[in-house]
C-alpha cells in the first residue's frame, strides 16, 4: 500500500499546494486567519485527494505522461467535484450547515469550464514534480522505477523531437 501511496504523493502536494495558496488568497483579500484555513483545508483536501489518483491513473499507465486530454478530462469531472466539496464543507464549518449553490447545475457548469485552468496547471506542476520524487523512491518501489523510467523515455523523446526540428532548421 505504500507503494502505491508514493505514486500518489506529486499530485496530492499539487492539490494540497493549491489549498493553501486559496487561503493565502483569502488572508489577502481581508478574510480572518480561521476563514482562511478552513478555505485552505476544504478545497486542498479534496483537491489533493483527487491529485493523489490523478497520479495512480498515471502510475498504472491509464493516463499517459506528457499529454493534456487526460487530465482534462480527469480535471473536467474531478475539479467541480472538488469546489462542491468545498463549498459544502465550508458551509458547513462557518456556517454549521452546509452550503449549498443555489444554482447547482450552474456553480458545476462553471466549475467544469474553470477545470480547463486548473488542469492546465496541474499537469505543468505535476510533470515537474513526478520524476524527482519518483526518482528518490523508486530504489525500493518497483511501480515507482517503472514510472520513473518513463518519464525519462519521455524526455528523452522529447529531446530527440526537439534536436530533429533543430537540424531541419539548420538545414532550411
Amino acid at each position: 500500500m505504500r507503494r502505491l501511496g508514493e505514486l500518489a504523493v506529486p499530485g496530492a502536494v499539487v492539490g494540497m499546494t493549491a489549498g493553501f495558496v486559496a487561503g493565502g488568497l483569502a488572508l489577502v483579500v481581508g478574510q480572518p486567519p480561521g476563514w482562511a484555513m478552513v478555505t485552505a483545508l476544504t478545497l486542498g483536501v479534496p483537491l489533493a485527494l483527487l491529485g493523489g489518483v490523478y497520479g495512480l491513473l498515471v502510475g498504472s499507465g491509464r493516463i499517459r505522461i506528457g499529454v493534456f486530454a487526460p487530465a482534462a478530462l480527469f480535471w473536467f469531472a474531478g475539479f467541480p467535484l472538488a469546489r462542491l466539496a468545498h463549498e459544502v464543507l465550508s458551509g458547513l464549518v462557518l456556517g454549521g450547515a452546509p452550503a449549498w449553490p443555489p444554482d447547482l447545475p450552474g456553480f458545476l457548469a462553471y466549475q467544469a469550464m474553470v477545470s480547463v485552468g486548473w488542469a492546465i496547471g496541474f499537469l505543468w506542476l505535476h510533470e515537474r514534480i513526478a520524476p524527482g520524487w519518483l526518482r528518490r523512491v523508486r530504489a525500493g518501489n518497483p511501480a515507482a522505477d517503472r514510472l520513473f523510467q518513463r518519464y525519462v523515455e519521455h524526455a528523452a523523446s522529447l529531446a530527440e523531437a526537439r534536436e530533429r526540428r533543430r537540424s531541419r532548421a539548420g538545414r532550411a
